[in-house]
């Protein structure tokens, strides 16, 4: 990608609520069933546009801090806060979630949902958000998986991502090798992956129209035609995704 990737990001996903496919029904019932109690304290390292810290807050009466790399994003999730007068109670902090310092112990739930590049994967998401939880406190952790093993064109498409992907149950057992307890595991469907995917060519089509002169605008339409071709070829049929709810030990 020759383009400025947070560029790409702001364009694509601006008609999206939450920057993941999963649909806004789901998140609603995942927020519901959080045990947290009043006065707990929340952490979205990748937090977007701040949509599920917010519900959070608003469901359980938490306070929260959420991390972003995105300037976009993290304008839009100021917006919000500010909009939903829970400046005082939620901040959102520019920056590497990686980087950011974190008072060890000190979050009721933690989460990343779908961004476990931060700390380079699955294991070692899990191994930061442990450090940032107290004792026996939740960890929400958005990761695909493979619903079978991908055709080898997928591969070659993304040769990056598609052979480091593992199923559904073996996500599980890696939290649980690394200490955490399994409380709840909610699924997208075809359908969540066509609204995210769908939502970005949608975007991405309608800012190239009103934007021609952009130069960008060549190589966005390429890129998120290749994606979708990717998407309808084979990602479609054999990507998953999942929010796992852990307790920490």
């Amino acid at each position: 990608m020759l383009m400025d990737r947070w560029k790409y990001y702001a364009i694509t996903h601006r008609n999206h609520v939450f920057c993941n496919p999963m649909s806004s029904e789901k998140f609603d019932e995942l927020v519901g069933l959080l045990p947290l109690e009043r006065g707990g304290r929340v952490l979205d390292v990748a937090c977007g546009k701040a949509e599920f810290l917010a519900r959070i807050a608003s469901r359980h009466g938490t306070s929260g801090l959420g991390i972003d790399i995105a300037p976009a994003e993290v304008e839009a999730a100021r917006a919000k806060i500010v909009a939903l007068d829970l400046e005082g109670e939620i901040a959102i902090v520019e920056g590497d979630g990686a980087a950011v310092t974190i008072e060890p112990h000190s979050f009721d739930l933690a989460m990343c949902i779908g961004a476990t590049w931060v700390w380079q994967g699955y294991a070692g998401t899990i191994d930061a958000l442990k450090e940032a939880v107290v004792p026996g406190g939740l960890i929400a952790i958005g990761e695909p998986f493979k619903r079978h093993d991908p055709h080898p064109d997928f591969v070659a498409a993304d040769p990056d991502f598609v052979p480091s992907l593992v199923t559904h149950a073996e996500n599980v057992e890696i939290a649980q090798q690394h200490g955490l307890t399994l409380l709840y595991a909610i699924v997208g469907n075809p359908d969540d992956w066509d609204r995210y995917e769908g939502l970005q060519t949608l975007a991405a089509e309608q800012y190239v129209r009103d934007n021609p002169d952009d130069p960008d605008a060549e190589e966005l339409t390429s890129l998120r035609r290749e994606y979708d071709a990717v998407h309808m070829k084979w990602a479609r049929d054999t990507l998953g995704w999942a929010i796992y709810l852990f307790r920490a030990p």
